[in-house]
């Protein structure tokens, strides 16, 4: 009898204390804009959107001066999910190899609640449709317990993601909607997964639909009142649709601190690339500011980035130091308390610190390889720090001077500090790839 209350007593405490570790690991929340650049918040300097609760969220967090992803939708969610530079794993366009591990698999195994919703576009429906294209399952074998998805195994031309959407929840296709706006049915969904699973760690991976084009009228648009504009074009309507992105950003911190977890949830916010090449946007300072999507200047790769962290992240800090899209997952990680010795290569190095406000390594330079296998882009390599940038064609340029990039220099015209930078740059790129 005393040995069975010995083994229950022990029992008992392994249980409670594993349930302490996991309530003490933070939930984490990943939310990414599509085609959103830094030049879209007015923390940054815009004077052309309505951004309040991400203004706030910088105000209350770490914003980051310098982060920059790749400058199209799928190089940049392969590169975030897995940690590696393109070179490494990156296939076709629209497509993520299932051979890889995503940072859905690393929380999953850790004991994260997990969900990805808003926009897929993995599983190679695109360019002749690779195998597994019609898989309805992709998302759980990448670490996602559940999903609410556009473009799993869909095309864009068999439905929309805004008015009446085409969304796949879990397996199964919803209904169709003419008065539905699938950014708020995604958004939804998010909030009833926080509901659902605050008791215990959550991993919540938000790749958003908005701001992507076709330019339409949300439900909060003058034009949504008619159901017969609620599918006209035009780039006027992309101020709603950044209004609407923030209003959905407010939503998920009001959702926090209704469900009491706010003080134990880590919130990142960015963008999957530059601005589309048909928005201009005015700045504070007077200067107007042309999206650049699928190229690699600052226009395509520069993107914002803000961490919040109720109660443990510093507040209203602005940081310099250098991020880019492969940091993602080893910051997810340290945050979870999750090892990394063990997994497959990975090329980034964790920014956590700098939300903490602890020592950090930042990095001396962001490597970037960008070969999109789609459209019209070309392909290219280039090293960069937070002024100077040296492409794999011999281009240098002083970013400060010349953010167009439109007056390249070559190793030939550089003497003293800059050619000391330029062939620091080259030798990066020999040593990487």
């Amino acid at each position: 009898m005393l040995v069975r209350i010995l083994l229950s007593c022990l029992f008992l405490f392994f249980l409670t204390s594993s349930f302490s570790q996991d309530v003490n690991r933070p939930n984490i929340i990943l939310i990414m804009a599509d085609d959103m650049g830094y030049e879209c918040l007015g923390s940054y300097g815009s004077a052309a959107y309505h951004t309040p609760n991400l203004d706030r969220m910088a105000e209350d967090g770490v914003r980051f001066e310098h982060c920059y992803s790749q400058p199209l939708c799928t190089p940049s969610r392969v590169k975030i999910m897995t940690g590696k530079y393109n070179f490494r794993n990156y296939m076709a366009f629209g497509y993520l190899d299932p051979e890889e591990k995503t940072f859905g698999n690393l929380l999953q195994d850790a004991g994260y609640s997990t969900c990805v919703a808003g926009k897929w576009q993995l599983n190679g429906i695109s360019g002749g449709k690779l195998p597994g294209w019609d898989d309805t399952s992709r998302p759980h074998h990448f670490g996602f317990d559940e999903y609410c998805l556009w473009q799993l195994h869909n095309t864009r031309a068999e439905g929309e993601r805004y008015a009446d959407p085409l969304l796949v929840r879990n397996g199964q296709a919803l209904p169709r909607d003419a008065n539905g706006y699938g950014s708020k049915v995604i958004s939804d969904f998010i909030l009833d997964f926080i509901d659902r699973k605050k008791d215990r760690p959550f991993f919540v991976y938000y790749p958003m639909n908005l701001v992507h084009d076709p330019f339409v009228p949300t439900p909060d648009s003058r034009d949504w009142a008619d159901p017969d504009k609620r599918h006209l074009q035009d780039t006027s309507y992309f101020k709603d649709m950044v209004a609407y992105t923030d209003k959905i950003i407010g939503k998920i911190m009001d959702k926090l601190e209704e469900t009491g977890v706010a003080d134990n949830t880590l919130v990142i916010f960015t963008g999957d690339n530059g601005t589309h090449v048909n928005i201009y946007s005015k700045m504070k300072d007077g200067r107007v500011i042309k999206g650049d999507k699928g190229n690699m200047t600052d226009g395509g790769t520069r993107v914002p980035l803000i961490a919040y962290w109720k109660g443990h992240s510093l507040s209203g800090v602005v940081n310099s130091d250098l991020v880019d899209f492969s940091d993602f997952l080893p910051t997810l990680a340290e945050a979870a308390g999750i090892a990394l010795t063990d997994l497959q290569q990975l090329d980034g190095r964790s920014f956590l610190p700098q939300v903490l406000g602890k020592p950090a390594n930042p990095k001396s330079h962001i490597y970037m390889y960008y070969n999109p296998k789609w459209g019209r882009f070309s392909n290219g390599v280039f090293v960069r720090n937070q002024r100077y940038k040296l492409y794999d064609d011999g281009r240098f340029f002083d970013i400060e001077a010349d953010v167009l990039e439109q007056h390249p220099q070559y190793l030939a015209d550089l003497t003293g500090e800059l050619l000391e930078v330029a062939v620091s740059f080259q030798r990066v790129m020999e040593e990487i790839h």
